[in-house]
């Protein structure tokens, strides 16, 4: 199984944040492939100019690989597959994760009730 983490999902699982559930870390765990999109980070580090996320994203990009996972860039097509979807959800950055879930595809997992009527492939953890 392939799975792409969202922001927090992400930030959660380097951080051992107890916020992430038992079943969700085994779920990363057993994944054949876990990635991590540079939309993360590049999220990541608006808020933290915003002074609304308290983070290094240097460190997290350095994270990704350390934690055995796999950048996942922004592609052209995924940028056109965000024209196609309903307005479930406003936020850009999960619209794009969103995005690249079903282009790639893979099982985008996320805390977000937003986020899975986009797709089947969109699981909440």
């Amino acid at each position: 199984m392939r799975l792409l983490l969202d922001t927090h999902i992400f930030l959660w699982t380097v951080s051992d944040d107890t916020r992430l559930r038992r079943a969700a870390r085994h779920l990363i765990e057993q994944a054949d492939e876990v990635y991590v999109s540079a939309v993360s980070i590049w999220e990541v580090a608006i808020k933290v100019r915003l002074g609304k996320l308290e983070a290094d994203p240097v460190r997290l990009v350095d994270a990704i690989a350390d934690s055995g996972f796999i950048e996942l860039p922004v592609t052209a097509r995924h940028g056109a597959v965000v024209a196609g979807l309903p307005l479930h959800h406003h936020d850009p950055f999960d619209r794009l994760l969103v995005a690249q879930a079903i282009s790639e595809p893979m099982y985008l997992l996320t805390a977000d009730a937003l986020l899975p009527p986009y797709s089947d492939l969109v699981r909440r953890i």
